[in-house]
């Protein structure tokens, strides 16, 4: 197994490309912390991966809350005694332009696509930097290394979570340390409602799939899974720094 007996803290654990990543590295070996806002899905995740054989733990958890996130984080590594990989995965999409979307708006989007990541990073660097081993999984966007009309909030961030991830790769490389900036393109999740309302309608969203993307379709969740697993195991001990765009070609 890739990850066994890998210590991993997900956040944003309770559907989607969180979840799945989660389920994706307990089938691998690792035990996981799942985290969420959403209790009762994140335990039905946790208890998912426990009726497969995995090991797997489920905390509610408001990630916009500083203290409450980095504790979190500090209860995983201490239960432990290590903490291997962090993949910080929550977010979120608002769709407008400018002049459409609200300070409010804009504060929110910065809170989770990019505040959260930071201050999940700086509770595991605190354990993985003295250890001289681990890997941080920061989920942008393929909006984070291209742009998309009328999603100011969303584009913004997701640039900026990539830049974040590579200014920590590049800060601490030298503790054997990796981060990576997990890309995205569509995956077909709920997630994707801020594009379906800005596009005007899920019919719009499907011809937009069909024929920008070269490989005309959705990625899923377990493709996504798989490049989770790959990022957080020895696989790839010698990449970091890197935006790692699965999207079926769309940025091309």
């Amino acid at each position: 197994m890739l990850l066994k007996d890998k210590v991993a803290f997900v956040t944003g654990a309770a559907s989607g490309i969180g979840a799945a990543g989660a389920i994706a590295m307990a089938r691998e070996g690792a035990d996981v912390t799942l985290a969420d806002i959403n209790a009762d899905a994140v335990q039905s995740v946790a208890d998912r991966i426990t009726a497969d054989g995995g090991t797997a733990h489920a905390i509610p958890l408001d990630v916009g809350d500083d203290a409450d996130l980095m504790a979190a984080i500090d209860t995983c590594a201490a239960r432990h005694g290590r903490l291997d990989v962090l993949h910080s995965h929550p977010g979120l999409q608002i769709e407008g332009t400018l002049e459409q979307v609200t300070v409010d708006d804009m504060d929110a989007s910065w809170r989770l696509n990019v505040r959260s990541h930071f201050v999940a990073a700086k509770a595991a660097m605190a354990y993985m930097k003295p250890a001289r081993r681990g890997s941080i999984i920061i989920t942008a966007s393929g909006s984070g290394v291209q742009y998309d009309s009328e999603m100011i909030a969303y584009a913004t961030t997701k640039h900026a979570a990539v830049a974040m991830a590579r200014q920590i790769a590049k800060d601490f490389g030298k503790d054997n340390v990796r981060v990576n900036a997990l890309c995205p393109g569509f995956i077909d999740t709920p997630f994707n409602q801020g594009f379906e309302i800005q596009m005007g309608g899920r019919d719009r969203l499907e011809a937009y799939i069909a024929d920008e993307i070269p490989m005309g379709r959705f990625g899923t969740v377990a493709e996504m899974a798989d490049a989770i697993v790959y990022l957080a195991s020895d696989r790839s001990t010698f990449m970091t720094g890197h935006a790692l765009v699965i999207d079926g070609g769309e940025c091309l």
